[in-house]
């Protein structure tokens, strides 16, 4: 029984230990990154256009960094066989 009451404590106190330490925190401002490091979104979609469009490793590269002012640039410039 006292092993039994020990466990129960354990859990318990595992369990509100978290919650506790959250109190604290409640009027701190939380901030969110959305894309920190990596390859964004618009980047992909250039080098896949560009890649499609050229066939060229380098326009490729450089459409990547342009990111998506190339996009919008190829989507006005684009003819229908595209």
């Amino acid at each position: 029984m006292k092993k039994r009451l020990s466990l129960t404590i354990m859990l318990l106190l595992v369990c509100i230990t978290p919650m506790l330490a959250q109190i604290g925190d409640a009027t701190e401002v939380t901030q969110t990154t959305v894309i920190e490091k990596g390859v964004g979104l618009g980047s992909v979609i250039a080098v896949v256009a560009s890649w499609s469009r050229n066939q060229s490793i380098l326009w490729a590269i450089l459409h990547g960094i342009l990111s998506w002012f190339y996009v919008i640039y190829y989507a006005i410039t684009r003819s229908s066989k595209d």
